[in-house]
């Protein structure tokens, strides 16, 4: 997939766990893996805008395009 989640990098940032991090946004544990490990195949509006208050960031800070080289 070309959208890099970088979240984390921002959690090493801020030195925040996984855990804190998913109890602050109000997600599981299991959804925060999938997120963090790109897994995931949509993210909603809210979420990001829960970590990003979370992580003192900004969306661009998380998210990062990457072209794919098979195309």
């Amino acid at each position: 997939m070309a959208i890099i989640i970088n979240i984390d990098v921002m959690l090493a940032k801020r030195k925040m766990s996984v855990t804190e991090l998913s109890e602050r946004v109000g997600i599981t544990m299991a959804n925060m893996s999938i997120l963090k490990n790109g897994k995931a195949k949509a993210i909603r509006v809210t979420t990001l805008d829960a970590i990003c208050k979370a992580l003192d960031c900004q969306p661009g800070d998380i998210l990062e395009y990457q072209e794919d080289e098979a195309e």
